[in-house]
């Protein structure tokens, strides 16, 4: 099952997705909910990022490509850190440049949505937690957080978190292929066979620390292959059985 959160008529709902067509949730996603008719067609709304978190934890450096292409070695404890709720984007919306920044980079990354909270969860309790998976593209200035010499400010600029375009609830996370394109053109690509810690390893890696809450983000890190993006440009994130997130970028005022 697909599903996707959506404005219409100023209010923001959630629905299910066939095809093109949106159909009507009763209840709560994070719940207990049923489906019903469809409601809408995707060209008549505008997509909004599919949760709603009260927190957004992302892994510095989950490939082994990536490790190769910073030449870092292998960590033995996943590297996280937050993100702000209010960099995040929806499908089909600018991505807007900073004025100051010249080195913008995307990143490709699989996205789990928690379903259920919970603190100390075990690996073999994890996907209970799980509603189910997204696209992210975790954009990061690179000039910025060469000046900063942290990547706090450089990953957090409003509009640098677009995720969706839908949560798919029925995929197996192990064996995903991962890629981003601009213009077109493949930047990154991967398989989640690649990563170095499992989405089950995660959740209770961060959960031994904090309570996980029903709407989390979990960012599982990002593939080599990153490049500057300019004005003009339209990024797409694609995740085998998930989907395809597209974003044009412009250039801040």
């Amino acid at each position: 099952m697909f599903l996707v959160r959506y404005q219409k008529d100023n209010a923001a709902h959630y629905g299910h997705l066939e095809g093109e067509t949106i159909g009507a949730i009763t209840g709560d996603v994070f719940g207990d909910f049923a489906r019903g008719g469809p409601v809408a067609q995707l060209a008549e709304v505008v997509l909004l990022p599919p949760c709603a978190p009260s927190k957004i934890i992302a892994l510095s450096v989950n490939f082994a490509d990536r490790l190769r292409e910073l030449g870092l070695a292998a960590p033995e404890l996943p590297a996280i850190s937050l993100m702000a709720p209010s960099a995040l984007l929806g499908a089909h919306q600018p991505i807007r440049l900073p004025a100051h920044a010249r080195e913008v980079l995307p990143g490709a990354e699989l996205a789990v949505v928690i379903g259920r909270a919970g603190r100390w969860i075990s690996p073999e309790e994890a996907r209970a937690h799980i509603l189910g998976y997204t696209c992210a593209n975790a954009l990061s200035a690179l000039d910025i957080a060469e000046v900063d010499q942290s990547w706090t400010r450089a990953s957090n600029f409003d509009t640098f978190l677009p995720l969706g375009p839908a949560i798919a609830t029925h995929v197996d996370p192990t064996e995903l292929v991962v890629g981003c394109s601009v213009n077109g053109v493949p930047r990154q690509m991967a398989t989640t066979h690649d990563m170095l810690f499992t989405v089950e390893q995660v959740i209770a890696f961060v959960s031994a620390a904090m309570t996980l809450n029903a709407g989390d983000l979990i960012l599982m890190g990002t593939p080599a292959g990153g490049q500057p993006l300019a004005p003009g440009d339209v990024v797409e994130v694609q995740i085998e059985g998930i989907g395809a997130l597209r974003n044009p970028v412009v250039r801040e005022a």
